[in-house]
């Protein structure tokens, strides 16, 4: 338990092409785990964090990875906390993926971590995918802190970063720095808690000069230092009465009112550099192990006990002496077995101990236990609460809980959000030996990514494979041609449309059917009604059962049988065999026989119900529409907005990108309307435009594209049989 105050479990998350991989590199650096910087472009060995083959070529993240550094502040002294000096902090690190295709990698590390680094691009601002990520952040409570990366570029400025921050995401934005210079001219940064000077000298910024405030910078650091002061003494009763008593405040007292400001998630500090020109990077880690919470201090985790199908929310304890309790967040499979990703809420996970997952109720044994950097690993005997590690060779799936204990094979850490599939196409081997390679590897990578999904199709017995965007399934059968070998065929992509209803409509159905024996009797009375944002449980429920029966006019026991009856029907709507969404169903009156009613017969009645109901409650198509971000010079600014709205695209707004030149168009545009978009804006603004996109909502089909997607649909059937 010693260690745990001096853990950190962060990540790093920000827009695609934001830096955060190049901060990590710098981090592994400065902390003694690499001794050579690789780019995460152009040539070289590639960053640490980008391992995979996939990830080098592309310069992207596709996949998070972790690492554990050690840290001992910038002049190596250890770090003055409110509490005291702290020798070395332990950090544990998940560098995240910024590409909106692959934003299941971020929800699920969020899920496991007590803290983040939002990174910025200085000159760009808060972009499309900066959102997202705050949303998640926001979803699991998550304390963060802000780094304005990229100061070095031209247009680079951190008072706009902050005016972002406060505008675009509503945060409660706090400068803790001032740039020394910007753009070509960036040297270092002035803080403002000690005023002192920062400057990054040797040919990687290793070596950390600190002087006093550069004598043009003093008015300009009083001046912000005050407003620093101001913003955060709301949080520290003791620092608001110095400051109107017109006192001094320490360091100290506001570090404490920082991180009590960071932790009520009120407050977020700012901090400034450019990690590709090494500036910034050390201060910044003084700032993660003063303000981010450790595992004894942060939230405490929640799991769900389930008896008797009712839920029971209960905290678990951040202690070595219970009974252990952790999460595979993450999965792999290496060339010795699977790699779990592993965060313990709860006692300790031993090298060779037996636990049991409480989603498949099986006892396994635990042969090996990492501490991963990256692709590497490190062997280790144990892990205790509070800790990131992995396990090599252990069958899972991603989101399993492990216990130590059967008497705990009821309790599940809670989930984390999955969002659906938008998009789907064919894949089909070329012969039966491909096929097998292919299986093997769609199954692995089924289990790794909760938002890939693969099915047959009913009517033609092809396969195909959905999920979150053109670039997300054409890694996946890349990765099929490279890691199985197997040669593959896909078909164009497809959208995923889903159904739903507008109105609601009353359901009276009698399953009554006598044969030989025992007959089959059930009957069910009620209504059903679009569910609405209001009145989900959650934003994943599509689908809600009220049980309203009085009086045991259905007896209790064939209440389940009637649920998962309605339920039977969101699979597939009336109008394209697409699956239904959003529907609330209450069961209100029935009959059952003594003799003839059944869990069957009561299935049945609730199935077609349902069926006669949906069609009286004017079924509807929807589709995926895509938030679409176009950054672009002025000159072309006229034919982004004509192409947009030419795909049936609404135009919500343009503004001036941040650091002025090029401006930023803002659309809600149908994905079926996208596909091949990219060539068509670069050929459009000579490749100067760029654009990112990410699922809004599903909205209602137009009366000509609903018409067009049931008559495709109808072409296939007619064409398969």
């Amino acid at each position: 338990m010693k260690h745990l105050p001096k853990t950190r479990n962060i990540g790093i998350s920000a827009h695609i092409d934001s830096g955060k991989t190049t901060l990590t590199e710098r981090i592994l650096f400065y902390c003694d785990k690499i001794h050579k910087i690789e780019d995460v472009r152009g040539g070289g060995d590639g960053a640490k964090m980008d391992h995979m083959e996939l990830e080098k070529e592309k310069g992207i993240t596709i996949t998070s990875a972790a690492t554990t550094v050690n840290w001992v502040g910038t002049e190596g002294k250890g770090i003055t906390f409110a509490e005291g000096a702290e020798k070395e902090i332990k950090v544990n690190i998940i560098d995240t993926p910024g590409h909106v295709d692959f934003t299941v990698e971020v929800e699920r590390s969020l899920r496991v971590l007590d803290g983040a680094i939002l990174v910025l691009c200085s000159v760009a601002g808060v972009q499309s995918q900066s959102i997202t990520v705050d949303r998640q952040m926001k979803r699991y409570k998550v304390p963060r802190l802000a780094f304005l990366n990229k100061m070095d570029r031209m247009g680079a400025n951190a008072f706009n970063g902050v005016k972002s921050l406060r505008e675009k995401l509503n945060h409660n934005a706090v400068l803790m720095q001032l740039p020394i210079g910007a753009e070509d001219n960036f040297q270092g940064v002035v803080d403002l808690v000690s005023k002192k000077a920062y400057f990054f000298d040797g040919n990687n910024g290793e070596n950390v000069r600190i002087e006093e405030c550069p004598a043009d910078m003093v008015d300009s650091m009083e001046e912000n230092r005050e407003a620093m002061l101001d913003a955060i003494s709301e949080f520290n009763d003791e620092m608001m009465e110095k400051l109107l008593e017109g006192e001094e405040v320490t360091e100290e007292l506001i570090h404490k009112a920082i991180y009590a400001g960071v932790n009520s998630l009120k407050l977020t500090p700012v901090f400034c550099g450019s990690a590709f020109k090494n500036k910034g990077v050390q201060p910044l880690l003084d700032a993660v192990a003063r303000y981010l919470p450790s595992p004894l201090t942060c939230a405490k985790p929640t799991a769900v006990r389930t008896t008797d199908g009712k839920e029971d929310r209960f905290q678990l304890e951040v202690d070595f002496n219970k009974p252990l309790v952790c999460m595979g967040f993450k999965i792999t499979d290496e060339q010795f077995g699977q790699l779990t990703y592993t965060r313990i809420y709860q006692g300790v996970l031993e090298k060779g101990a037996t636990v049991y997952n409480t989603r498949t109720k099986k006892k396994i044994r635990v042969g090996r236990i990492v501490r991963m950097n990256s692709n590497d690993r490190d062997n280790i005997d144990s892990a205790g609460a509070g800790d990131i590690i992995a396990m090599v060779g252990v069958d899972c799936a991603s989101g399993d809980t492990f216990v130590s204990d059967d008497e705990m094979l009821d309790v599940s850490c809670e989930g984390m959000h999955v969002p659906i599939p938008v998009i789907e196409l064919s894949i089909k081997a070329k012969d039966k030996d491909q096929q097998a390679k292919m299986s093997k590897g769609l199954s692995r990578f089924m289990k790794e990514d909760p938002t890939f999904h693969v099915f047959t199709d009913e009517e033609s017995g092809e396969t195909r494979i959905a999920g979150m965007g053109e670039l997300h399934l054409e890694i996946y059968v890349e990765r099929l041609k490279r890691e199985y070998k197997a040669d593959v065929e896909v078909g164009a992509p497809q959208v995923n449309y889903r159904e739903t209803i507008r109105v609601e409509a009353g359901y009276d159905y009698i399953h009554k059917k006598q044969t030989g024996g025992a007959g089959q009797f059930g009957h069910v009375v009620g209504k059903i009604r679009p569910l609405t944002e209001e009145t989900k449980e959650n934003e994943d429920q599509n689908f809600k059962f009220n049980n309203k029966i009085k009086g045991g006019v259905i007896p209790g026991e064939f209440i389940g049988a009637c649920e998962k009856g309605f339920e039977d029907v969101m699979d597939k709507g009336p109008i394209a065999a697409f699956p239904l969404i959003n529907v609330e169903v209450d069961l209100l009156d029935g009959k059952h026989h003594d003799v003839d009613s059944s869990d069957m017969a009561f299935r049945i009645a609730s199935r077609m119900a349902m069926r006669q109901a949906v069609r009286a409650a004017s079924p509807v198509l929807l589709e995926p529409m895509m938030k679409v971000e176009v950054e672009t010079p002025d000159e072309y600014q006229g034919f982004v907005i004509g192409d947009l709205s030419s795909r049936r695209g609404i135009i919500q707004g343009s503004e001036t990108a941040q650091g002025g030149g090029d401006t930023v168009v803002n659309a809600v545009v149908p994905l079926s309307e996208m596909f091949g978009y990219s060539t068509d804006l670069r050929s459009g603004t000579a490749g100067k435009a760029t654009y990112t996109m990410e699922f809004a909502q599903y909205s209602e089909c137009p009366k000509n594209i609903q018409e067009k997607v049931i008559k495709d649909r109808e072409e296939k059937m007619a064409e398969r049989s």
